[in-house]
């Protein structure tokens, strides 16, 4: 993934061991933070995606449906899991994005290429290889995390009885036990697709800050700015795939199996194209102002993370 110049900071230069991990540790950490500040929209956008057009509602009706059934812990659903995803996506990514990009510097210099900024198609290579990888390893939880959130599709109906969710746990081995190892797995291609959505976001956070480094050092309020322009774009770009992803992430054990295309045909029959655009409002905000706030966060605890690694092998 991008990141921001560090370079000027007073920070003792550390081997790119190091580095990859205080990158990771720091997306990770700014990871945390973002989507815990964010998550009522979270909860939201998933469930605006996995439910059908039929039971739309504005923003204010959602959210007011959602605490009189639910309570304010209902905007919260599946909260523990997703802090857990989000942690472990960050720390995969930003560990493979940056092995990948110092691979490319090396490159450049022993090319003798005047500058070793990454370019656009070096960007966009990196951000395919951290992001596949990230994807394989992480599923199974974003499944857990967008059953919990959605939770049983009846529950979302005006006048349904209520169940109490599940846990984490729980809604693990439920799903295990109920549709085996490929039920982890399931949205796994709608997700690889969707690795184009971060390729986008950190290429054009790339450019825009290598070109603003030209002039000045990159600051946390820059990379705010940055942030959230980049994932602008990605998600209106790629937003009808999250909403195929999400369906086939809480389609039930008992349903005919369908892949990508299959699920991206049945919602554009049975609800038209804006069935695909379910929730995006919420779900554009959201992801806009976590990218901003990540980007904030890691860079101010990039620093940080080196000096504890430093303080630990001391």
């Amino acid at each position: 993934m991008a990141t921001i110049n560090t370079k000027e900071a007073p920070v003792a230069p550390v081997p790119q061991q190091n580095d990859n991990i205080a990158h990771a540790l720091a997306g990770a950490g700014g990871g945390i933070l973002a989507t815990a500040l964010t998550y009522p929209l979270i909860t939201l956008s998933t469930r605006a995606q996995v439910e059908s057009k039929k039971s739309e509602a504005s923003f204010v009706q959602a959210v007011q449906r959602i605490v009189h059934r639910e309570g304010i812990s209902g905007l919260y659903s599946g909260i523990d899991s997703a802090l857990f995803g989000i942690s472990l996506t960050n720390f995969v990514y930003y560990y493979w994005y940056e092995w990948t990009r110092a691979f490319f510097e090396n490159a450049a210099i022993k090319s003798g290429r005047v500058s070793k900024k990454l370019t656009t198609i070096e960007s966009m290579a990196a951000g395919a290889v951290a992001g596949s990888l990230t994807v394989l390893i992480t599923n199974p939880i974003w499944v857990v995390n967008t059953r919990m959130t959605a939770g049983k599709r009846e529950e979302a109906l005006p006048g349904a009885k209520l169940v109490k969710p599940k846990g984490t746990v729980a809604t693990f081995l439920s799903v295990l036990k109920e549709e085996g190892l490929a039920g982890m797995f399931a949205g796994v291609m709608p997700a690889l697709v969707l690795v184009i959505n971060p390729i986008l976001q950190y290429t054009v956070f790339e450019q825009l800050k290598n070109a603003l480094e030209k002039r000045r050092r990159v600051t946390p309020k820059d990379a705010f700015y940055l942030g959230a322009l980049g994932k602008l774009m990605a998600t209106s770009v790629t937003y009808p795939y999250i909403t195929v992803k999400s369906r086939m992430h809480v389609a039930s054990k008992d349903a005919p199996k369908q892949g990508m295309t299959e699920t991206l045909k049945r919602i554009i029959n049975e609800e038209g194209v804006g069935g695909l655009y379910g929730g995006i409002g919420s779900k554009v905000t959201q992801s806009v102002l976590t990218a901003a706030f990540l980007f904030a966060f890691k860079d101010a605890l990039y620093d940080q993370s080196v000096r504890l690694r430093r303080n630990i092998a001391k």
